[in-house]
């Protein structure tokens, strides 16, 4: 995405936010889970049926914030949400398929892995639902068909970090790769090392915290020349800490996305800085979008993706923030 693309984006992300916002005020987690998160808050019952559908590993916190943002938007606008979730590519296809099925009025789903998404995508098309994507898959949505995106500009977010990383000396920055095939997470790195040519990456199994500081550990321990380490999580950013107090490592920690323990790590000094891509915004956006898409007409975003991010939380801002984090909406 050139320059200009990304400042458009971000123009239309603000006018979606502050009309989400307006419709706000106007208004009175391996395993598979599904729940459904009601509906009829301030505006009644609008009578229509949203499905969510998420990769969500059990145990990230990431999600909360995109199942309360979701669940606030359903609300406002009296639509009836169903959330589901899993990490396997199959099984995530399997559940919009459910969501097919069921003959709901409209479908949110994120696209971490757009091949095996894109058969269920088409099908969403063939039945007349109209299907929005969010979180992962910028580069991607249009191709297989979503109507429209939310979510942070994943290469953009990775040249901020590298940039910044390159202006305080690094030279050997270690990307963690928590989810193997993620389109998202590897658009990070990639944009880390566009800006840091040193930047190495690493797999680590982000459903075993124990064993993501183990090989963290056993990384920095052979290694003394890694002077930062970029996490493309919240959880995965506290492992390395445990990772990097072990291995007695001075290297600079900075990660992706927000929880209350990360937040306070930064005000602690403990992690530089964050980068946020507001979650609880692409879980509100994506279910305030489908109701006025299903309701209206309307398009949000013209045809571009509406972004979310790249937010940069660090100690000149910790302070406005970490009490949003505890409410779970940073």
């Amino acid at each position: 995405m050139t320059l200009t693309t990304s400042r458009k984006a971000a123009a239309i992300g603000a006018v979606a936010v502050a009309l989400a916002l307006a419709l706000t005020s106007c208004s009175g987690g391996g395993a598979q889970q599904t729940a459904n998160t009601g509906g009829g808050g301030g505006n009644g019952d609008s009578g229509y049926k949203i499905a969510m559908i998420t990769h969500e590993t059990p145990g990230d916190t990431f999600w909360d914030k995109i199942r309360a943002g979701a669940e606030q938007a359903a609300k406002d606008t009296g639509v009836r949400l169903t959330y589901s979730n899993d990490p396997q590519a199959d099984k995530q296809a399997q559940l919009i398929q459910t969501a097919i099925d069921s003959k709901v009025d409209g479908i949110a789903t994120t696209l971490v892995t757009p091949d095996a998404l894109a058969g269920s995508v088409k099908a969403a098309q063939t039945a007349g639902i109209p299907l929005v994507g969010f979180n992962s898959g910028i580069d991607q949505y249009k191709q297989l068909g979503a109507l429209m995106y939310f979510g942070s500009d994943e290469n953009l977010a990775g040249n901020s970090v590298g940039e910044r990383l390159a202006g305080e000396g690094a030279k050997h920055p270690l990307c963690v790769i928590q989810a193997a095939g993620s389109v998202a997470l590897e658009a990070r790195c990639a944009g880390v090392k566009d800006k840091v040519a040193g930047t190495e990456n690493i797999q680590v199994n982000g459903t075993d915290d124990s064993a993501v500081v183990s090989s963290l550990q056993a990384k920095l321990a052979q290694d003394s020349s890694i002077d930062a380490i970029v996490t493309l999580g919240a959880p995965i950013a506290m492992d390395a800490l445990k990772a990097m107090n072990q291995a007695n490592s001075k290297a600079k920690l900075v990660t992706f996305d927000l929880n209350q323990d990360a937040a306070q790590a930064i005000k602690d000094g403990k992690i530089d800085f964050s980068v946020d891509q507001q979650p609880y915004v692409q879980g509100y956006m994506a279910v305030t979008a489908l109701y006025l898409y299903i309701k209206n007409g309307n398009d949000v975003g013209g045809g571009q993706p509406v972004l979310t991010g790249p937010s940069i939380v660090d100690k000149a801002n910790i302070d406005k923030i970490l009490p949003f984090t505890k409410k779970n909406t940073r």
